[in-house]
């Protein structure tokens, strides 16, 4: 029986490059917390890994051949603005700096969770295929 690495990891794998992208997004809205009509935005990481998982392609399509080719594993759609908490500042920034703050936090520790899993897969497929003998 022939065994898939990418069945092994493939959900990890995805779940560390949203994880990824969405500490991007929110690392976008601390950036942005003084700038003014600046609307913080995040992904519904649920909904995105979901979509990842089913298979949908997520690539950037470039518009000018200047630009740089990169992909990214959530979709267009799956970026929300975020529902504000607090009263209007009012220059239209609705960037709440210690929510972010904690939300990127929590996100970077399931972001270490999800390459912690990822390592002992990759330990017990190593031992599998050596038989069971050392580490």
């Amino acid at each position: 029986m022939a065994i898939s690495l990418d069945r092994l990891t493939a959900f990890q794998h995805k779940a560390v490059n949203l994880r990824n992208d969405r500490m991007e997004i929110i690392a976008g809205n601390l950036a942005n917390a003084n700038t003014p009509g600046y609307k913080a935005r995040d992904i519904d990481f649920k909904a995105a890994m979901q979509s990842a998982t089913y298979g949908q392609s997520h690539h950037m399509s470039r518009t000018n051949e200047k630009h740089l080719q990169g992909s990214s594993n959530i979709l267009p759609n799956e970026v929300k603005f975020r529902e504000t908490t607090q009263p209007d500042t009012g220059d239209g920034n609705n960037v709440e700096v210690q929510l972010e703050r904690n939300t990127f936090l929590e996100n970077g520790l399931r972001y270490q969770a999800s390459l912690q899993f990822l390592d002992g897969k990759f330990k017990g497929f190593k031992k599998a295929l050596s038989g069971g003998q050392g580490g």
